[in-house]
């Protein structure tokens, strides 16, 4: 079963700096049928203008993913890491018992665009960390690229949760394919383009569930950039 998730019906969030649409309940944003899908608990895609972010806030029992698709995002915590993320990489930092961050656009003139995913641990209190590492378009050229998963997964960003997030970078006219094992899930967010999902379309912005279906096929009617979450 393939249920889909239309961008022009998530929630949102404007303010003078921020446009931020929410695909799963989020802040003021309460919607009893999308609280999340299985560990994958948020999806927020951000438009942050220029100078302008997050100041410092705290979180704790959640692995936060942040993805960049254009600008730049600059990352600090209360456990001494700072850093620039940019497109092509993924940055993981693991609440655990507590940390306290920001999130800003460093540019003065260029806004940045990104996704930020939270991800429910498989277990409460682990220690604060974090983590960065960067995927060339190679790599995810015409293929599911695993970016993130289990502690061991070679090359990924640790995610504590029996989740992986896949990235696709695909052409005009590619097919790729993702088989699912029994019991699991997957969700598919569309980052930018437009492709077909087995028998249905999506645009920029949407995503789907996909529980029950020994495969999806992603088919790219244009240049696309897929993610993809495979859920215990």
């Amino acid at each position: 079963m393939i249920t889909f998730r239309d961008r022009s019906s998530r929630g949102a969030t404007r303010t003078g700096w921020l446009d931020s649409r929410h695909s799963f309940s989020f802040g003021h944003y309460r919607d009893p049928a999308h609280m999340g899908f299985r560990a994958l608990r948020v999806i927020n895609e951000d438009r942050v203008a220029p100078g302008a972010g997050f100041p410092t806030h705290g979180h704790r029992d959640m692995e936060i993913v942040s993805y960049v698709l254009d600008g730049a995002l600059e990352h600090k915590d209360s456990i001494g890491n700072g850093s620039i993320i940019r497109p092509g990489e993924v940055q993981r930092m693991s609440a655990g018992t507590g940390i306290r961050h920001s999130e800003y656009n460093p540019s003065p003139t260029e806004p940045v665009h990104f996704l930020q995913i939270w991800i429910l641990p498989d277990r409460q209190g682990l220690a604060p960390g974090y983590e960065q590492r960067r995927f060339a378009t190679a790599e995810k050229r015409g293929r599911f690229q695993l970016v993130g998963g289990p502690a061991g997964d070679d090359g990924a960003v640790t995610i504590h949760a029996d989740a992986r997030m896949y990235v696709a970078s695909l052409m005009a006219g590619e097919t790729v394919s993702h088989r699912i094992a029994p019991g699991r899930g997957v969700w598919l967010q569309l980052a930018r383009g437009i492709v077909t999902l087995n028998d249905g379309e999506l645009r920029e912005g949407d995503g789907a569930a996909i529980e029950g279906e020994p495969e999806v096929v992603v088919a790219a009617e244009v240049d696309a950039e897929v993610l993809l979450f495979d859920l215990a």
